[in-house]
């Protein structure tokens, strides 16, 4: 923009802008931003001498499964982080969880952390008294192979029948600990309910009562019990004989058992999800899609909870029912294209994918958007025949009309014309009509009367249809 200014006023307005010209509210706004700029500029230069560690309680358990989470025990992304000297001795680290948690220092018992093979990460044994008399640094390097600046750890408190902390019980060798989660088939839920000590040589059968009062059971409750073994890629949940030793089912420490009341044969209640496998595999599966008309490919028109097992058939049977429409035959379903943030060039084919996954996945993207089209017939029937979109251009009017020729695929060029003539007004009823192959308004074809169009493309191609100029 071209700005003139007196030559009188160039003292006045070219002058330097001192902080009494600022608005009180921009310097207070400007000097916060220094600050914060400041403070980020000075963590990330120190960062090396510290260690971040975040630590994991029974209460973000109980917060996040069920809610956030289903599998695995913690998000350590929504934990609270501590930010430590790596010098400072390990115990000055618990002293500031007891101004934290208000949990005292000789209450307080810490678990590392271990990712195993199968991908999950549970915690794995406590911190021995050596490690604790380690400085923070020391202990990251011994515990974290991955070498970050991170800490994990699990905080085990326990209560007395005051509620009260306790000193932590001895742990031998013979003891595990085990995480439970109890799940609720008429509603659907899962939910964390505690954790145990149980001996290795002992049973399940041995636990049950504890079990039924954590869930509010009566104590002769009947319960099934499954371990959660992995959910990636697939998942894994076995069913737990209560007649083995846990030992002889091979559960270790930081391993999680999933239990509810054994469901009823009778069969009087029906619910969706009857044990906690299908349950799991549910979650596991189930995803929300967002479906968008194809005419409007920038808005959701309404969203979907399927599952990425579901079917072709299974899903345009939700979206009719959604549309009300009474033939899922006449819905055509388009993929998006995670990068142009458009729907793909080319539908999906009748039966075309076996899977939802199939219809989500773009290269190693999987997106959550799929685009619909009503059709007036039937896809599979859509399918055998080719439809064209031709541009005609009259001869003695500006106007340009589209016209969608629908033949079956064997037709040639001559079928589109004859039906062609059926749509327009030629400016005499002897006139000829010719189809031609535009780009960027520059002809690259003049189509001759007997070609196929089965193999005609005018997705990037113009089809033009003008008459034939008699000379």
């Amino acid at each position: 923009m071209l700005v003139y200014i007196r030559e009188s006023d160039k003292d006045k307005i070219m002058c330097n802008v001192d902080e009494k010209d600022i608005a009180e509210h921009l310097r207070i706004r400007l000097k916060k931003e220094q600050e914060e700029k400041e403070h980020k500029k000075k963590e990330k230069a120190e960062a090396h001498l510290y260690t971040i560690i975040k630590v994991a309680r029974d209460e973000d358990l109980k917060e996040q499964i069920g809610k956030n989470i289903y599998f695995d025990l913690v998000d350590h992304e929504k934990v609270r982080s501590f930010r430590i000297q790596k010098q400072l001795p390990f115990t000055s680290f618990k002293e500031e969880v007891t101004k934290e948690y208000g949990i005292p220092v000789q209450f307080q018992r810490f678990w590392l952390w271990a990712k195993r093979q199968n991908h999950t990460y549970r915690p794995n044994r406590p911190l021995g008294p050596h490690e604790e008399a380690q400085s923070v640094g020391q202990l990251r390097e011994v515990s974290n192979k991955a070498h970050n600046a991170e800490l994990k750890l699990f905080l085990e408190v326990d209560t007395g029948l005051d509620l009260r902390p306790i000193h932590p019980t001895e742990k031998s060798k013979e003891d595990i600990l085990l995480f439970f989660k109890f799940y609720n088939p008429e509603k659907e839920e899962l939910c964390f309910v505690g954790r145990l000590f149980v001996k290795a040589l002992g049973k399940p059968s041995e636990i049950l009562t504890k079990l039924n009062e954590m869930a509010g059971f009566a104590q002769n409750e009947e319960i099934e019990l499954y371990e959660e073994i992995k959910f990636e890629p697939n998942v894994m949940c076995e069913h737990i004989d209560k007649k083995l030793t846990f030992r002889a089912s091979q559960l270790e420490d930081g391993d999680i058992i999933c239990f509810q009341k054994s469901p009823v044969s009778n069969g009087e209640t029906q619910v969706r999800y009857p044990n906690i496998p299908s349950f799991l595999e549910y979650v596991h599966n189930r995803q929300v899609v967002h479906f968008r008309s194809l005419e409007k490919p920038k808005d959701d028109d309404f969203c979907l909870e399927l599952s990425k097992l579901h079917t072709y058939d299974d899903v345009v049977e939700r979206v009719a029912r959604q549309l009300s429409l009474d033939d899922p035959s006449k819905i055509r379903l388009t993929s998006h294209n995670c990068y142009s943030q458009q729907p793909k060039p080319q539908p999906i084919r009748y039966r075309g994918v076996e899977h939802l996954l199939d219809m989500l996945v773009h290269y190693n993207q999987t997106s959550d958007i799929l685009y619909y089209e009503v059709l007036d017939i039937p896809l599979p029937e859509l399918q055998c025949l080719k439809t064209l979109k031709v541009a005609f251009h009259h001869a003695t009017k500006d106007e340009v009309v589209i016209h969608s020729i629908r033949l079956p695929k064997n037709c040639t060029i001559s079928d589109v014309i004859t039906d062609l003539k059926t749509k327009v007004e030629l400016s005499n009823p002897d006139a000829e009509l010719r189809l031609l192959e535009v780009f960027y308004h520059k002809i690259y074809k003049i189509f001759p009367p007997h070609e196929k169009i089965e193999n005609i493309n005018d997705q990037y191609w113009t089809l033009r249809a003008e008459e034939v100029c008699d000379i």
